[in-house]
């Protein structure tokens, strides 16, 4: 889950509800601004479905005890994560193999500096992921493959952005992963600066500079559960209880 914290309420987004988001970006995003067009559909398929891993962890929210909070994305559980993240990418994998590679080195990607045996051991069996995969594909372009793997971060990052904000935010409250703009979205603009994005308004984000091909509206879909809810019954039953809310945001020049 995403998750933001009100006085009254936690606001939770299933993972696998933002990487729809993240997916449409991609399918919005200006082509010309890549090398090539080669494995594009692979890439908007990726983007819509990297957080597959997530459907089973998100059916039920936890809550921890520590934090006095439902666990997020962010802390969730180290070991049963990784069980739920080779299951996603096994049925990635299923429906198309590159999706897969790009979706695999994103997760690597979270362990880059990991001491922990259970990360080690998921990195060594996703990179035999990566390698069967590579040896399967009749010219592997590891250029293209890592100007694909920076898009698919961007677009996780832009669907993140909506959603870990409050709509609206002004641009010194956000949260300070997007302040400075999106990491490593240099190389699809001119190699120095990222894109950067700002709420215009509760309703619209506007992009400097402006990476699609024009405007374009996602919808969010979240759920708001009361916290009073959640000390009578849990934290399961009150987000079962929620009712499904949607807000219509616009992506503009």
């Amino acid at each position: 889950m995403i998750i933001r914290e009100t006085n009254d309420a936690f606001i939770m987004i299933k993972q696998h509800d933002h990487a729809f988001l993240s997916g449409e970006v991609a399918k919005h995003f200006q082509s010309d601004l890549l090398s090539t067009l080669h494995f594009f559909e692979d890439l908007v398929f990726a983007a819509y479905e990297h957080d597959r891993s997530w459907i089973g962890l998100d059916d039920r929210p936890i809550w921890n005890d520590q934090t006095n909070t439902p666990y997020s994305f962010s802390d969730f559980p180290l070991i049963p994560k990784l069980a739920f993240y080779k299951l996603g990418l096994d049925e990635i994998e299923k429906g198309n193999r590159y999706a897969s590679l790009l979706c695999s080195l994103h997760y690597c990607s979270f362990f880059s500096s990991t001491s922990d045996k259970n990360s080690i051991h998921f990195l060594h069996e996703e990179r035999r992921r990566q390698t069967n995969i590579k040896e399967h594909l009749q010219d592997p372009n590891h250029e293209l493959l890592l100007e694909h793997f920076r898009l698919l971060q961007f677009c996780d990052d832009v669907s993140l952005y909506i959603c870990i904000n409050e709509p609206g935010t002004k641009k010194d409250k956000e949260h300070p992963w997007f302040r400075n703009g999106f990491t490593n979205s240099e190389i699809f603009n001119d190699g120095k600066h990222p894109f950067i994005a700002e709420w215009h308004n509760a309703n619209e984000i506007k992009f400097n500079p402006f990476p699609f091909y024009d405007d374009f509206h996602l919808t969010v879909k979240y759920k708001t559960v009361q916290k009073s809810a959640i000390q009578v019954m849990g934290i399961a039953q009150a987000y079962e209880n929620s009712v499904m809310e949607e807000q219509e945001i616009w992506i503009r020049k």
